[in-house]
């Protein structure tokens, strides 16, 4: 880990516990700041907050001190990712000029591990993990390894003090992340795709959202690498104009990306035909979109043919992103809780050739679901409904022509009426099209419970 001067004897206000708060709070510790945490919530009891007081760390808890800014001068504020700027804390912040940064600002900047950063609306976890795979493949042989850190879960706090010079960072970056940045500059950035109806609630504006996930390549220089996706033509163009990285493209049908699908193989105008898509292990076209973006960051960092034909024919799915669950009684059972909105559905959905019985709902963010009609008239067979979005849901589904729809009010009574809906060879699919928060704290709880219903079928 480098030890960079920038924090040392600095005044820093962390807003928020959590995972990368806790962290941060930490690694800023070693970096030699003085700190103090918030959190609107009570920690007098939280075992994390107790550990970071116990290092010389203050905590105030239970509520915002927004007068603690007339007391005290801070240099930085680092926020938790998801608080929105309209906390009074990050707004009382920005009205004294005070820098409001994020986590991956400060943990990049001490990193000796060079890193790639992912980000997009839909697919950026999945893509990840394949890198972190094919890369550690490609380094084990070396003595060395990738990490899979940030928005996948794992704080890059908590990785970067035993990544080395010759290891590899992977970072999932989310928009949220993103804004808080000011010079993170990756050896390769990656932006899988970018849609609207996404995280608007925070970002108020489609425009807003996709500034926020070009900050990713916007310290950027002629010595790295931008890989863009071929078939947005309206991003892939704002991106010309943002970096100044050489753009290497990905396209589902386009042979005249870089990086293309073919009729068998996954291919690039460069190597060719890299690995056949009968032998990829993760079903869908988007998940063959996600390999390819994996295949085009791990070819530039040394990667060869052998370690992604390894991983691509063994990679069973990021957790809740498709994610195979079982077989039973001869139907295929996937778990796609991560599918929050509309766009994530449409990608799942398409993803199997056998007939689909289909369970979706959640919170409710006043959007229609015709986009969907489409796709529930060529690949459902029934469907059934839960939570707030039910009747919208079932709206769409009469559309198109869908015979049985059945509305229940929880996941729980979901599962079982599904899977009666199902016939020997269908695939019974969660992909819920909506936000987990009517029913669940975040979408991997929603899917924890989503697999633990699916298992106790067998019981009944």
């Amino acid at each position: 880990m480098k030890q960079i001067k920038t924090y040392e004897n600095k005044n820093i206000l962390i807003l928020g516990l959590g995972k990368s708060g806790f962290a941060v709070a930490k690694l800023l510790l070693k970096l030699g700041a003085r700190i103090t945490l918030n959190d609107k919530k009570d920690l007098s009891s939280d075992k994390k907050a107790s550990e970071l007081e116990e290092l010389g760390i203050r905590v105030i808890s239970g509520y915002h001190p927004v007068e603690i800014f007339d007391n005290e001068n801070f240099d930085y504020l680092v926020k938790n990712p998801g608080i929105p700027y309209e906390n009074p804390m990050v707004q009382k912040a920005q009205t004294m000029n005070i820098p409001v940064i994020t986590e991956p600002e400060i943990a990049l900047a001490v990193s000796e591990a060079p890193y790639v950063c992912v980000t997009g609306s839909n697919g950026k976890t999945t893509t990840v993990m394949l890198t972190q795979q094919i890369m550690d493949h490609y380094l084990a042989s070396k003595g060395h390894h990738a990490y899979a850190v940030g928005n996948i879960g794992v704080p890059i706090s908590e990785v970067v003090e035993k990544a080395t010079a010759d290891d590899l960072l992977v970072v999932e970056m989310s928009s949220f992340q993103l804004l808080g940045v000011t010079d993170i500059k990756p050896k390769v950035a990656a932006i899988v795709d970018i849609y609207n109806n996404v995280h608007l609630d925070y970002h108020k504006t489609f425009e807003n959202y996709v500034n926020a996930k070009l900050r990713i390549t916007q310290s950027q220089d002629e010595s790295d690498y931008l890989i863009a996706n071929y078939d947005q033509k309206d991003i892939l163009a704002k991106e010309k104009i943002k970096t100044k990285a050489k753009i290497i493209t990905f396209s589902e049908t386009d042979t005249a990306a870089d990086y293309f699908i073919g009729k068998q193989y996954l291919e690039s105008h460069t190597d060719h035909k890299i690995m056949k898509i009968d032998d990829i292990k993760i079903p869908g076209i988007h998940n063959q979109q996600n390999s390819l973006v994996a295949i085009a960051i791990a070819k530039i960092m040394g990667a060869n043919d052998d370690d992604i034909q390894t991983v691509l024919s063994s990679f069973a799915g990021a957790k809740h992103r498709l994610q195979y669950v079982m077989t039973y009684e001869s139907r295929k059972i996937y778990n796609d809780s991560k599918s929050t909105n509309i766009e994530a559905a449409s990608v799942a959905i398409p993803s199997f050739n056998q007939p689909e019985v289909l369970i979706a709902g959640g919170l409710d963010r006043g959007f229609t679901f015709d986009d969907l009609v489409p796709l529930f008239k060529d690949h459902v067979k029934s469907i059934v409904l839960y939570g707030e979005t039910r009747y919208l849901l079932a709206d769409a589904a009469r559309k198109a022509g869908i015979k049985d729809i059945v509305i229940v009010n929880t996941l729980q009574e979901a599962v079982p009426r599904a899977y009666e809906l199902t016939s020997p060879g269908d695939v019974l699919l969660f992909s819920p099209a909506c936000a987990s928060w009517d029913q669940f704290n975040t979408f991997e709880q929603r899917g924890d419970f989503f697999v633990q219903f699916v298992k106790e079928l067998k019981t009944k």
